[in-house]
């Protein structure tokens, strides 16, 4: 009887070792359709920025980036960021499918705690016209007059300050 138990023992043993052969995964590329791809822009649309305080939020993996998908998936909307640090959110949609009663319907019905207030409708959102901040003392126009753009890029001719000197 041990002897039968033994050569069953070895037998299933065999089995196993034999049928869990390490054999390549094959690696197939499937073509996805992303949420960007779907949003066609209409141009007979007429497009409006919107700017919000979104105020509950305690996270920037959960909270920020839960609203941020939410307002994403609307139909109509183009463009949603949520910007944890600032509470601040920026939506770009379409007029007549999006109103700003809707956006914070949206946001208040992720979850109870998220509260909306100073709504607004802009021409540019508030991150567009500041692109990267100027080092202290720096004493380039743009940094001089607050406008951050690329355009205006002009240090004096006695600067030493590290940003006027990459571009010199």
């Amino acid at each position: 009887m041990k002897t039968l138990k033994y050569i069953l023992g070895v037998a299933l043993l065999m089995l196993v070792l034999v049928s869990c052969k390490n054999k390549e995964a094959e690696v197939k590329t499937i073509e996805v359709e992303t949420a960007e791809a779907k949003k066609e822009l209409d141009p007979n649309a007429t497009y409006a920025k919107a700017e919000f305080t979104v105020k509950g939020m305690t996270c920037a993996v959960g909270c920020a980036a839960t609203i941020e998908k939410k307002i994403a998936k609307m139909e109509g909307v183009t463009f949603a960021k949520v910007d944890f640090e600032k509470e601040l959110a920026m939506v770009e949609y379409d007029e007549a499918k999006v109103t700003p009663t809707s956006l914070e319907e949206t946001v208040t019905n992720v979850a109870d705690i998220y509260k909306v207030s100073d709504m607004k409708t802009v021409d540019a959102f508030s991150n567009e016209a500041k692109t990267k901040a100027c080092e202290p003392g720096c004493e380039k126009d743009c940094c001089k007059n607050g406008v951050k753009s690329a355009e205006k890029m002009a240090c004096k001719a006695d600067c030493k300050m590290a940003c006027c000197a990459k571009k010199a």
